[in-house]
């Protein structure tokens, strides 16, 4: 009797052990699920820069929205999102490992892996988009996809509200084809991602129905997304005066990162930003010269990057004195990225304006910081977060969003000056243009990542925040891309990447003209997330089998 009750327990045992491996099974994706999650990983990271076969872009989500469609179970939905959305934010920003290895001094075989978690931290939202398409297709079927292109857009805005980060959205791969990216003045990046993935949407539910009426549909889906970019082209972008009112000399000195430079050598590199300078001014003067122009010209703004040597009005007295010297006998005014005191002993990382006479005349204190290179994102009272911020910095953030005055004539233009990645805030350039900003400004420098696909993918954030904002954006780097960008996301006069170059680009004053996009903001994306959460919110009652 008590051999049978005990061959009945380890059967018993044997079963529930087989019943937790059946479901751990049933949690994860089969190899073709894997597959359409790579292959859509894989098409999505051809669309976007330094690769650029941005019509890829337009099918890259078929294969995930096949696989999660047909056979919609909620968790292994999940992994596969998870696993494309990871896939594709590692190697999109593989570049992120350049600075580790060249300038943290990590081995190469460190480095990579430490990239890890933060690409699995993007691809979360891949996966808690493919999840909630899953659920819905559990409930209504392969109509569901219908809820695709909003449930994504949603997860985007969810993702830079909670990490921080919209880096790559959907949106940018279209950043270089103008006539598409034109729904960004209504609502964002997100607006352009919206109609890609509803492309994607139409083209996976004609492969999954294949029947002539789902053909029909899938073409009425796509001809509508043609008809919505055409007629967001077709809309006016505010527009600007006639009469210019400055002139913006934009120096790319091309400083490489070296922290070991003596100071003969950073002199050195000071005199080049001053050279370059001036050898842009006389060729401008040449340039009247020569085609007799004898009235009054606007004030001249030359402009600076952000540097990696650290320049410091304040706190550096011979600085100031060259600057000085150099605007009084140029008669210009002068924008660069300073290293400015902040109260309590802190500092600002800022964009400063010199005026002709060699006085502060205004100052823009870099707003969002960038985690770990800026300041540490660590409570002061950890163990060890006081050593790391001694090696990393703890700049201090500003708090006014504060254009700065392009000449000191009434008809001067506003330039919304930001730093870096502020490019990749949608929100800093919506609230620079509300308080007045005539055109963009923006100081950056990629250097620390070397000749790597951040260049292009970094100016195609700058492109929408055109656009976003109906503004022109004069972009002035260190070492490329800087560029003129038209208020429609014509980028022009681009610069070679690492390598010296100066270009001279006329602002005017706008019309005062807002765009649906600065006057309401990301009421699009919060639109598209109500959506969805009512949309998901009916899978909650009750459960029938879907007829996919």
């Amino acid at each position: 009797m008590q051999e049978t009750v005990s061959i009945d327990a380890v059967g018993e045992r044997g079963a529930r052990a087989g019943h937790i491996s059946s479901r751990a099974r049933a949690a994860l994706p089969t190899l073709a699920e894997a597959f359409c999650a790579i292959a859509s990983a894989l098409l999505l990271l051809l669309a976007f820069p330094d690769h650029g076969a941005w019509p890829l872009a337009w099918v890259a989500f078929v294969p995930l929205l096949y696989s999660v469609a047909r056979r919609p179970r909620a968790a292994a939905s999940f992994v596969s999102g998870w696993l494309a959305g990871t896939l594709f934010f590692y190697a999109s920003c593989h570049w992120l490992t350049y600075p580790m290895i060249h300038y943290a001094g990590l081995p190469a075989w460190l480095a990579h892996p430490l990239l890890l978690p933060a690409a699995a931290a993007g691809g979360i939202f891949t996966g808690l988009f493919a999840l909630g398409l899953a659920r819905l297709c559990a409930r209504k079927g392969a109509a569901a996809l219908l809820f695709a292109p909003a449930l994504w857009a949603a997860c985007e805005w969810a993702r830079l509200g909670a990490i921080g980060q919209l880096w790559n959205a959907v949106g940018y791969s279209q950043a270089f084809e103008p006539s598409l990216i034109q729904a960004a003045r209504f609502g964002g990046v997100y607006a352009v991602s919206f109609l890609v993935l509803a492309a994607n949407a139409a083209i996976a539910y004609a492969v999954l129905k294949r029947g002539a009426r789902s053909a029909l549909i899938s073409l009425a889906a796509v001809a509508c997304v043609g008809l919505l970019a055409f007629a967001a082209w077709l809309t006016r972008a505010p527009g600007s005066a006639n009469e210019p009112a400055a002139v913006v000399i934009a120096v790319q000195p091309n400083v490489i990162p070296d922290f070991r430079r003596s100071e003969t050598e950073y002199a050195a590199l000071r005199r080049r930003h001053f050279e370059l300078s001036d050898a842009a001014l006389r060729a401008l003067d040449e340039g009247e010269a020569a085609g007799g122009v004898t009235a009054a010209r606007p004030p001249r703004v030359v402009v600076w990057p952000e540097s990696p040597m650290n320049f410091s009005l304040e706190r550096d007295r011979r600085f100031r004195e060259e600057v000085a010297r150099f605007v009084g006998e140029r008669r210009v005014s002068l924008l660069f990225n300073s290293l400015e005191p902040a109260a309590g002993g802190g500092a600002y990382n800022a964009a400063v304006l010199v005026n002709e006479k060699g006085l502060l005349a205004a100052q823009y204190d870099k707003i969002r910081l960038m985690p770990f290179g800026e300041y540490v994102p660590l409570p002061r009272w950890l163990p060890g977060a006081g050593m790391l911020s001694g090696v990393v910095g703890d700049f201090t953030p500003g708090e006014r969003y504060a254009p700065i005055p392009l000449g000191a004539t009434e008809r001067r233009a506003q330039a919304g000056t930001f730093i870096c990645l502020e490019s990749a805030y949608p929100y800093i350039t919506r609230r620079l243009t509300e308080e007045g900003a005539d055109v963009l400004v923006e100081l950056t420098n990629d250097a620390y990542q070397g000749d790597t696909a951040v260049l292009r993918q970094h100016l195609s954030n700058a492109v929408f925040r055109a656009v976003e904002t109906g503004r022109p954006l004069l972009r002035v780097t260190n070492t490329g891309i800087s560029a003129r960008i038209t208020p429609r996301g014509e980028v022009s006069d681009e610069t070679g990447r690492f390598a010296e170059a100066v270009r001279s680009w006329t602002v005017a004053r706008s019309d005062g003209g807002r765009t649906f996009y600065v006057r309401f903001g990301d009421a699009f994306a919060a639109a598209c997330a109500l959506l969805s959460l009512a949309a998901l919110a009916t899978t909650l009652r009750g459960r029938r089998p879907a007829q996919v």
